[in-house]
C-alpha cells in the first residue's frame, strides 16, 4: 500500500471522527456504511434518492463528466430477528461527458454525442447480526453482497461484470454517539480480461449525532485499497469518498441531504445527494 494512500485514509478518518454523532438505529441514507443492527423481523425499509456528481470518472470506458443518477432505490426486508435481505439499484443514470480518453472498453461504445444514459446495476445482499450491543461490548454483524452485470458496457456506464463484497460490521453507542465501522474485501472482476479479478480491502467509518429529537448530523468515510503486488486492473484502483449531511425523521419517514467529496482523481470532485427512507411493519413470520 502506498504511503500517500495511507495518509489520506488516516486524515479522512480523523476528520470524520471530529463530526458530532448520536445514538441511532441502523445507519441509513445518506450514508453507505452498514450498521450491524438489522431492521427487525417482518419489517420493510424502502430508500429512494437522487445523486448529482461533478467530474466523476469511468476509467474502464475512458469517460469523465457530470453524472445524475435517480431515482436510486433500496429495499431491505427483515427475514428474521437477526437477518435482512437487501436489494439496491437505480432506474436511471445520465452522464454529460466532458472528457474522453482511450481505455480498455472504448472500442465497445455504441452511443454518439456527449451524453450517455442507462439504468444501474442491481446489487443483492444479506446482512446478519452476529451479536447485539451490550454493556461494554459493541454490536457485530456480517454482510455479503453481489453486484449483477445488468448494465452493458456499450453505454460506457457498465462493465458487464459480476463483483462480490463481504464485510465485518461493528457499531457502538457511547452516550450520544453512534460510531459504525466496516472492514472487508471487494472482489472486482476485470472487464477487459474475463479470467482476472482483483481483491481489494474495503473500509468505512461513520458517525451520527442527534441535534434534536428528530434531526441528526452525519459524516462518514468509505473507500477501498488495492493490495496486490502487481498493478491493479483498470477499474480496480484505489478509491475513497467522504459524505457529510443531515437527516430529519417524522414518524416512520426520514428525509436526508448530503455532500459528497471524492479523494482520488477517479472519484467525483464534489456531489450532492437527497432522498428519503420509510420503514414499516409488513408481515409476521410463523
Amino acid at each position: 500500500m502506498q504511503l500517500g494512500v495511507v495518509r489520506r485514509w488516516v486524515v479522512a478518518m480523523a476528520i470524520v471522527a471530529a463530526v458530532p454523532a448520536a445514538a441511532a438505529l441502523a445507519q441509513q441514507r445518506p450514508l453507505v456504511t452498514e450498521d450491524p443492527e438489522t431492521i427487525g423481523e417482518g419489517r420493510i425499509l424502502i430508500e429512494m434518492g437522487a445523486d448529482w456528481l461533478r467530474d466523476t470518472s469511468f476509467p474502464v470506458s475512458g469517460l469523465r463528466g457530470d453524472l445524475f443518477a435517480g431515482p436510486r432505490m433500496g429495499i431491505s426486508v427483515g427475514i428474521g430477528k437477526i437477518a435482512e435481505l437487501q436489494i439496491d439499484g437505480g432506474f436511471y443514470q445520465r452522464l454529460r461527458i466532458t472528457e474522453r480518453t482511450m481505455a480498455p472498453l472504448t472500442p465497445t461504445l455504441t452511443f454518439e454525442g456527449d451524453e450517455t444514459a442507462t439504468y444501474e446495476d442491481v446489487t443483492i445482499g444479506t446482512k446478519i447480526r452476529l451479536m447485539g450491543e451490550g454493556p461494554g461490548r459493541p454490536a457485530l454483524g456480517f454482510r455479503f453482497a453481489t453486484k449483477l452485470p445488468n448494465v452493458s458496457n456499450e453505454t460506457g456506464l457498465g462493465y458487464d461484470t459480476t463483483d462480490f463484497f463481504a464485510s465485518l460490521l461493528v457499531a457502538k453507542t457511547v452516550e450520544s454517539f453512534r460510531v459504525v465501522g466496516n472492514a472487508g474485501v471487494a472482489v472486482i472482476s476485470d472487464p477487459a480480461e474475463g479470467a482476472r479479478q482483483d481483491d481489494l480491502l474495503s473500509a468505512g467509518l461513520s458517525i451520527a449525532r442527534a441535534v434534536t429529537s428528530s434531526t441528526e448530523v452525519v459524516g462518514e468515510f468509505n473507500g477501498r485499497v488495492y493490495l496486490g503486488a502487481s498493478d491493479a486492473a483498470v477499474g480496480s484502483e484505489n478509491s475513497g469518498v467522504m459524505r457529510f449531511g443531515g437527516r430529519y425523521t417524522r414518524g416512520t419517514v426520514r428525509l436526508d441531504v448530503g455532500v459528497i467529496l471524492g479523494m482520488t482523481s477517479r472519484d467525483p470532485q464534489i456531489g450532492f445527494t437527497t432522498g428519503f427512507t420509510w420503514v414499516f411493519n409488513a408481515f409476521s413470520l410463523p
